[in-house]
């Protein structure tokens, strides 16, 4: 079975950081794309970053120069380094993994920023 365990979010105050890890686990036998959504309160889920088993990356425009988005092929983990954090960065922020031709998503890890 596999899965996608999240670290790493927390309660910070704005111009903060905070990195995210998503470490993949179990019969992974082949581990593609992998990237963050978040979905703030009353809104929808939104893509943040995404990055290639090549390290190709895409991210969306409220986050490029502040998020940097990174891949551990050999730890199966993917990182989210946020920087210069805004309250609009406040969301539950989900991974994926697209692991053995089929999408799975982590359990969500709070982030809030205040201002």
């Amino acid at each position: 079975q596999v899965q996608l365990v999240e670290s790493g979010g927390g309660w910070v105050q704005a111009g903060g950081s905070l990195r995210l890890s998503c470490a993949a686990s179990g019969s992974t036998f082949s581990i593609n794309g992998m990237g963050w959504y978040r979905q703030a309160p009353g809104k929808q889920r939104e893509l943040v970053a995404e990055i290639t088993r090549s390290g190709i990356t895409t991210y969306a425009d409220s986050v490029k120069g502040r998020f940097t988005i990174s891949r551990d092929n050999a730890k199966k983990t993917v990182y989210l380094q946020m920087n210069s954090l805004k309250p609009e960065d406040t969301a539950v922020y989900y991974c994926y993994g697209d692991i053995n031709y089929r999408r799975y998503w982590g359990q969500g890890t709070q982030v809030t920023v205040s201002s």
